[in-house]
């Protein structure tokens, strides 16, 4: 008891089959396919996005380099062979 022979599968498959017909049960596996691509597509998209914004995002806080207009300030500020005091 408690497990299904092939017998029963097999009777509830044509019961399904003659209740939704096989057009219905074919669309409907059909729109499931559809789904699924478009699924996965939307994840390539936002692992791309993710990786896009990554490059794109300035370093973390405490890196120690300077970029930007300050850069060149503090670079042109400092004469050759010095160097800065640690903050």
């Amino acid at each position: 008891m408690g497990s299904f022979s092939i017998w029963h599968w097999l009777v509830v498959l044509l019961v399904v089959l003659l209740l939704f017909g096989g057009n219905k049960i074919s669309g409907l596996m059909g729109d499931l396919a559809k789904g699924i691509k478009s699924f996965k597509a939307n994840i390539k998209e936002d692992e791309k996005d993710a990786a896009m914004t990554a490059e794109a995002a300035p370093p973390a806080a405490g890196t120690g380099s300077i970029q930007g207009p300050q850069a060149a300030a503090t670079t042109a500020a400092q004469p050759a062979g010095t160097t800065r005091p640690a903050a």
